[in-house]
């Protein structure tokens, strides 16, 4: 009951937050002498389940922060996931707008300049897994895509399945991608698109648990589904090996599956000790357990 107390507040904590426009704001707008309650986290899809679980975990065991620090105030833990992409994370850093930024891509170095005294805390690591539906005759007869293919299928030159190999059928591919302005998007450019662009009918996802529900919902489609969203739906998705490669998790670690990318937590300027308490939590064993359980591979 104190679990599900617990999610109801969450709940209402994020819908709060939407219906005032992000009227709620970081630490600059309290009093410096003021105990700041609230944390604000925002940024990757990706990454907020798995902060997510931790903050309501953390929250289930403590309920006010006087419980997890003697010299802490009698109040309550308020925190606040909301996802909006990596590009929103990094956005909402240099804004001002959130205490940390989720994202599942690296930093670039133009971000970094943006925002003073920056701070990382890597979590993870994800890959993005070349994704079709279980019923795909593809996997009867090609379990492996070479780097090209992936581009053909995604910038259209390839517009059938039987394209891609002889004896599937004259059925249109349905190519599925996050939304082209995000993190995903960026990190699946870099290292396969290249120089190419994705086809304008490919359908855009506005988070990669969308993205996943089309591939299950539509068996000719393809699309690049994030590791941990695969082990959370094992049986009703399947990654392709990438030029003989698999995702897993031994080759995330090696880096010989190519399209990788880190899970970070991102701050500007020096962390309140309420903050540092939890930063702490998430690189715990007990965090890397839960990043881990999330299907992802845990930084430590």
């Amino acid at each position: 009951m104190k679990r599900i107390w617990s999610l109801i507040v969450a709940s209402m904590m994020i819908l709060s937050l939407a219906l005032t426009g992000c009227s709620q704001q970081p630490a600059e707008d309290a009093s410096k002498d003021e105990f700041k309650s609230q944390i604000f986290f925002k940024g990757s899809s990706t990454l907020a389940p798995v902060v997510s679980q931790i903050a309501t975990e953390f929250i289930d065991a403590n309920e006010t922060w006087n419980k997890v620090n003697a010299d802490f105030p009698e109040k309550s833990i308020d925190l606040f996931v909301s996802a909006g992409g990596s590009s929103a994370g990094v956005k909402a850093i240099i804004d001002g707008t959130s205490d940390f930024g989720m994202v599942s891509r690296e930093v670039k170095d133009e971000e970094k300049e943006k925002i003073a005294d920056y701070k990382e805390f890597r979590l993870g690591l994800d890959v993005l897994t070349i994704s079709v539906n279980p019923e795909n005759p593809i996997l009867d007869v090609k379990k492996n895509l070479t780097t090209e293919e992936v581009m053909k299928i995604f910038s259209g030159e390839y517009k059938y399945w039987d394209e891609v190999a002889p004896g599937l059928p004259h059925n249109e591919i349905v190519v599925v991608t996050r939304d082209i302005g995000g993190g995903a998007h960026q990190v699946f450019q870099d290292k396969v698109m290249g120089d190419a662009q994705v086809k304008a009918e490919a359908i855009q996802e506005p988070s990669m648990g969308a993205l996943v529900t089309k591939i299950m919902e539509n068996k000719d489609a393809i699309g690049y589904a994030s590791y941990g969203f695969v082990n959370q739906n094992v049986g009703k998705i399947t990654p392709l090996e990438v030029d003989g490669i698999a995702p897993t998790e031994g080759n995330i670690i090696s880096g010989a599956y190519k399209i990788s990318r880190p899970l970070i937590v991102i701050k500007s300027g020096e962390l309140l000790p309420q903050e540092q308490l939890f930063v702490d939590l998430m690189l715990s064993e007990e965090g890397m357990k839960t990043v881990e359980k999330m299907g992802y591979v845990p930084a430590k």
